[in-house]
């Protein structure tokens, strides 16, 4: 394997991105309102239609046969009665004002029976029973179309031709203009009521996502809507962001001043310390506890800072450079820097170098190599498309599965039985609440082969020049640390 594919903290390419940068899975509360509300007034719709037209047939269909038997028996009883000059006279004026012809039923006329659709048989069946078995029904004669009537006059038998339109049922089209129509407007009413009722809920979960940021005054909620329940949990809500608002404030106002507070004497400890205290080695002591408690002052004036960090392009090779100067010092730490050069990420360069200098102390106290008593640390950065991915992974012990989670909470240690843990339990706690300030994700894990590795994922500067090629990056040490790791506090 080589030191490239050892040290890249590739495993953070797939950790989760915060919740406003993750990718929108599955359908909204909107769309799924929307549809449920489609269907429910679509199907609706259908099953009204089609029990309308269920009642509709039978009535229609009596109706239908009724309207032409009426017909059919006035036009025989005025052929029947008219003087036989006058007939042809009555059957022009039928012909020519009420469009009904009457023709003779000649043997040798071709005729196709009227038994299309269940409704057309329905009518031939009630036509025959109010005019007799001799009627008959066609939909054309001699290939002439239209709705034809067979009747008897005495013994004669004629044909009354009349206008299907007249008669016909409302066509499909008809239906499916009314259909489509509907559903229009249906899925318009669809889309105003789920906008409606998801408005709140919306406004409620942008809220919720600003508290969780911090930005406590962007987060209020209308408390006069006019639906109750709603108006109920928006006060509610305002009094919850109200109170963490508040209780934000006093614990960094307390740790402030607490840390603040304890500088003085601590100062006047150190002084009469040096000036009161004979014995060199019992002075070495106290002075050294006297940093430790300063030290973790820092610890906590670090974690009381306010949730807010201006961001531009750092250099992150000049961030790792100072805190390697800082620790220069110590005998007991080897670095080893594997990244391209001018390597830019989007941060706040105090705010980095912070991060940065509590994982090296981290990985100097708990990560150093059993057989050497040296903390042998790694740090590698790659750049991936919007992205910097670093890691600062050490040889040390590791911790237990089990301790990995609690490692960024504050005031956890990963062993607290052993003697060397003199800090306050801040430092990774820190480092991760620096890193979700600066827009970044922080997470840690034990590597296969020996110890910790903390993997940091900062945002890349836009409109960068292009990282150098693999040709013009610094040597890579011999030592190649394993894929994802993770630090102790």
């Amino acid at each position: 394997m080589t030191q490239l594919e050892a040290t890249s903290p590739a495993p953070l390419e797939t950790a989760p991105a915060p919740l406003e940068m993750r990718p929108r899975l599955g359908l909204s509360l909107f769309w799924r309102t929307f549809f449920l509300l489609s269907l429910l007034l679509i199907g609706s719709i259908v099953a009204w239609l089609q029990t309308f037209r269920a009642l509709e047939f039978e009535p229609r269909a009596v109706q239908t046969a009724q309207q032409i038997a009426s017909l059919v028996n006035l036009s025989r009883a005025a052929l029947v009665h008219a003087d036989p000059i006058a007939r042809v006279s009555l059957i022009k004026t039928l012909a020519d004002q009420e469009g009904v012809r009457i023709l003779p039923r000649e043997p040798k006329d071709r005729f196709a029976p009227l038994t299309g659709s269940a409704m057309d048989r329905r009518i031939v069946d009630e036509l025959v029973g109010r005019l007799g078995s001799g009627t008959l029904m066609a939909s054309s004669v001699n290939n002439e179309e239209g709705l034809w009537i067979g009747f008897k006059i005495d013994r004669d038998d004629y044909w009354m031709l009349l206008d299907r339109n007249k008669f016909s049922q409302v066509g499909g089209k008809t239906w499916l203009v009314w259909l489509i129509t509907a559903a229009a407007l249906s899925l318009a009413g669809a889309a105003v009521i789920a906008r409606l009722i998801n408005r709140p809920l919306k406004q409620l979960s942008f809220a919720a996502s600003r508290v969780r940021d911090g930005d406590f005054d962007a987060s209020r909620l209308d408390e006069k809507a006019v639906t109750s329940e709603i108006r109920e949990v928006n006060i509610g809500f305002n009094r919850m962001a109200q109170q963490l608002a508040k209780i934000e404030q006093d614990r960094a106002v307390m740790l402030a001043g607490i840390s603040h507070d304890l500088r003085t004497p601590l100062a006047r400890l150190r002084l009469e310390t040096e000036m009161s205290v004979v014995d060199a080695d019992a002075r070495d002591h106290m002075a050294a506890d006297i940093d430790q408690l300063d030290a973790i002052i820092d610890k906590f004036l670090d974690y009381a800072r306010p949730d807010h960090a201006e961001l531009k392009p750092v250099v992150l090779n000049d961030v790792i450079e100072a805190c390697m100067y800082a620790i220069e010092d110590h005998g007991d730490i080897k670095v080893n820097v594997d990244m391209p050069r001018n390597l830019q990420v989007l941060a706040d360069e105090v705010e980095l170098a912070r991060v940065v200098s509590n994982l090296l102390e981290n990985a100097r106290r708990y990560g150093k190599t059993p057989e050497t008593g040296v903390a042998l640390v790694d740090i590698a950065a790659r750049a991936r498309n919007e992205w910097v991915l670093l890691k600062v992974r050490d040889h040390g012990m590791g911790v237990s599965p089990e301790a990995l989670p609690n490692l960024v909470k504050p005031f956890f240690r990963g062993d607290a039985a052993r003697t060397a843990a003199t800090g306050a339990g801040l430092g990774l706690a820190i480092v991760d609440k620096t890193v979700q300030r600066m827009g970044g994700i922080f997470a840690i894990a034990n590597t296969t082969s020996g110890g910790l590795a903390a993997h940091i994922k900062l945002q890349r500067p836009r409109q960068m020049p292009p990282v150098p090629s693999s040709g013009d990056r610094e040597p890579k040490p011999s030592k190649a640390p394993e894929p994802y790791e993770s630090s102790a506090s």
